[in-house]
């Protein structure tokens, strides 16, 4: 559970929820982040800082809309996270 996750499928079909439900169901909590072509790697270190803070789950929707460079970045990021 400390790993990460990555739900996939067509929209509509719960995936959001699912997460939603199984944080709560192990007592967790879960952020949901609604991503967008605005997001720079500057906000997403500060979330990414108050998630290990409070160790709460993060569920990213609509993880595409992200630019690519600002992808990039975030995967750095992680690595050092999960390291």
């Amino acid at each position: 559970l400390n790993l990460g996750g990555a739900p996939a499928g067509p929209a509509g079909t719960g995936k959001t929820e699912t997460t939603k439900d199984l944080a709560k169901a192990l007592a967790k909590q879960c952020v949901v982040f609604n991503c967008g072509p605005e997001m720079d790697y500057i906000m997403v270190a500060k979330f990414f800082k108050g998630l290990s803070v409070s160790g709460a789950w993060c569920c990213f929707d609509e993880f595409n809309r992200i630019n690519i460079e600002v992808l990039s970045v975030i995967a750095q990021q992680l690595l050092v996270l999960f390291n």
